[in-house]
């Protein structure tokens, strides 16, 4: 029997959910002052969803899908990505008629692809995403990359990468298509299998392959940005004036094309450059998807968003060797000595974690000395003695670790002196 976990999930335990949560707060607060509203979607779907969302004739639906069929016959995938579910809710509850427009959403979710696992890239990951529907303003397109580059560099991370392409309108798109299949069509059987399948469905996509990178046809590639029409090469010339704006650094990639057949105008990646990182530099990438909307079944409604890895986010702080600031001390421990006070423990317990004082005690029922060893191990600030003669003259005695100070304290005052002490409780 294997009871292992499966390939290509892990488990994240207490001392490392601790750095999640840190971080997923830091992100948060990020899209507070984005002004940026959550939304939680199912962790499946229908598989057309995904199928018509993403794209037929991208390697997650191709390859990556992890379907199945439930009793009632329907075909359910997990999902792979984010973007596609919430533009279904946003269709599914008519969030295009809401008069705050554009709509700017986040979100913290599991997804799910069937990829070969390595450090930072698991079957099981961890997703941030933001999603912008309802306005095709370029502003919106340097908001949505300045939020991403905030949340990266509000953590402290330094030695990054914004590398950012136009795929332009459909018109530039279908020139660019038509010059792509009649440069590698001379090249076709010295390409892999699924670059010559793409040829004929997506060739945009043989610029993103991994296997045939390095062929001399790729660096003789049309570039899309020969085929953007001028309403195309303005619109990206704006995004770029707004990041120049923001003070937001950059580089032009013509080759960057991103995995998704929704993308148009707007692509971007943020890539570390931290040393040790490792081979795949990429943090988070995303684009604008003008049409997705209309494609799920909703009016026409233009679009932008990115998904940003947690793993990897974690990997970068850890390569750049940031310090996480976390507080991990116990506020205070009490060792309670007889059967009387460990009754009065459990109340007064209760009464210190009402009042925000995070608090623990012992429940193996173990002699005063380990008692004071399991508070050294959680670090506790304070250490709260309560005896049988301290129960019946209603004191208890406070002890501060880090210095070994002590003193004694009526109980009813107990509360009060630790809120004097601990200001601000427990809240972020």
């Amino acid at each position: 029997m294997n009871m292992k976990a499966p390939r290509g999930t892990v488990d994240i335990l207490p001392g490392e959910a601790k750095k999640w949560q840190f971080v997923e707060n830091k992100i948060k607060h990020v899209c507070d002052r984005f002004h940026f509203e959550e939304i939680r979607t199912p962790m499946f779907e229908h598989t057309e969803l995904f199928q018509r969302g993403v794209g037929d004739s991208t390697d997650i639906v191709q390859k990556e899908m992890y379907t199945f069929e439930d009793r009632g016959g329907r075909s359910l995938t997990l999902r792979p990505e984010g973007t596609a579910s919430v533009t279904r809710a946003f269709v599914e509850n008519k969030l295009y008629g809401d008069p705050s427009q554009p709509v700017k959403l986040y979100y913290f979710g599991q997804m799910f692809r069937y990829e070969r696992p390595q450090k930072g890239r698991m079957r099981q990951l961890n997703q941030f995403g933001v999603e912008v529907l309802g306005s095709a303003d370029p502003a919106v397109d340097a908001e949505v990359i300045d939020l991403a580059m905030s949340c990266y560099q509000e953590m402290g991370l330094k030695s990054l990468k914004l590398v950012i392409n136009s795929l332009g309108d459909k018109e530039s798109r279908t020139n660019h298509r038509e010059a792509l299949v009649e440069h590698f069509k001379p090249h076709k059987e010295e390409l892999c299998a699924d670059c010559q399948l793409r040829l004929t469905q997506n060739p945009l996509r043989i610029l993103d392959c991994k296997k045939d990178r390095d062929h001399p046809a790729m660096k003789t590639a049309p570039s899309v940005l020969e085929y953007l029409n001028e309403e195309s090469r303005d619109y990206f010339d704006q995004v770029k004036n707004y990041l120049d704006s923001m003070g937001i650094s950059y580089e032009i990639d013509p080759n960057l094309v991103r995995g998704l057949d929704y993308y148009n105008h707007t692509a971007f990646e943020i890539m570390s450059e931290a040393k040790g990182f490792g081979a795949i530099t990429t943090l988070a990438g995303g684009g604008r998807y003008n049409g997705l909307v209309e494609e799920l079944g909703g009016p026409a409604t233009p679009g932008i968003g990115f998904g940003m890895g947690l793993e990897r986010f974690l990997m970068a702080l850890e390569a750049e060797n940031v310090d996480f600031s976390i507080d991990e001390k116990l506020d205070c421990y009490l060792v309670a000595v007889g059967e009387k006070a460990e009754k009065e423990a459990v109340r007064l317990v209760h009464e210190l974690r009402k009042n925000g004082v995070q608090t623990d005690k012992d429940y193996q029922d173990r002699k005063m000395k380990a008692q004071f060893k399991a508070a050294d191990r959680y670090k506790a600030k304070y250490v709260l003695i309560l005896g049988e003669d301290e129960l019946e003259n209603q004191v208890i005695t406070v002890k501060e670790m880090e210095t070994g100070k002590q003193e004694e304290l009526p109980l009813n005052r107990l509360i009060d002196t630790l809120k004097e002490k601990l200001p601000g409780g427990r809240e972020e």
